[in-house]
């Protein structure tokens, strides 16, 4: 199962790596000027240290939420370390959508001038994160102290952030603002990674439940004659 996790987790790398930070690059860009352009902004967005913290953080989620699944009998962790590490992630992640969502409709409803109000330094935008990351860790924690669904949480929530965040981009770009499509497609790149990164343990869930179930169960003792 942990040759399984590995292969899960550098494919889902290579993914958000090669395809949905450039997929996330050429929506932001206001029209397609040819291949050397978009290498141009793929590259200086590569450069930024904010997206590689956000990367970051996303694959070792990605990482903890598979080794949590193949960990089915918490052997390895306590229990309420088990609760802990998942309702970290969770939250974490689900704060990446909320934030999204935010930053969307704020640029849709109020234009340009959204982000030069709140988020005009990084301190602001790290300070904003982590607000988030607590208020839904704190909620998840009284949430799920007593259930392991935060996966289809994550789908969930990335499938509506999705329905929120599309439309939204669809508004900023009609208006051909500058600024406001490098947010709502960042909203579109972290659903579709939360998305796809909700998939990975789930498939590795039901395939570990199903090889459970081929083992040989041993025969009832039969008691003296």
């Amino acid at each position: 199962m942990r040759k399984w996790g590995i292969l899960i987790s550098v494919f889902y790398t290579l993914i958000l790596l090669a395809l949905i930070v450039p997929g996330a690059s050429l929506l932001a860009l206001y029209k397609f000027e040819g291949w050397g352009k978009l290498l141009g902004t793929v590259t200086e967005a590569y450069g930024d240290w904010m997206l590689w913290l956000l990367i970051a953080a996303v694959l070792t989620s990605q990482a903890l939420l598979l080794f949590l699944s193949v960990d089915t009998s918490q052997k390895r962790l306590k229990p309420r370390s088990h609760i802990l590490v998942s309702v970290t992630v969770g939250a974490l992640l689900i704060a990446l959508l909320s934030s999204a969502v935010i930053w969307s409709l704020g640029f849709a409803i109020r234009g340009e001038g959204f982000w030069k109000s709140l988020f005009d330094k990084e301190v602001n935008l790290l300070f904003f994160w982590g607000a988030l990351w607590v208020l839904w860790g704190i909620l998840f924690y009284l949430y799920f102290r007593n259930s392991s669904a935060v996966v289809t949480w994550l789908l969930k929530g990335s499938v509506l952030e999705l329905l929120i965040v599309v439309p939204c981009h669809v508004i900023v770009r009609r208006r051909h603002d500058c600024s406001a499509p490098l947010a709502t497609s960042f909203g579109i790149a972290t659903g579709i990674a939360i998305m796809l990164l909700s998939f990975g343990p789930s498939v590795l869930f039901l395939y570990k439940k199903r090889l459970d179930s081929y083992l040989p169960r041993p025969f009832p003792s039969r008691g003296p004659v």
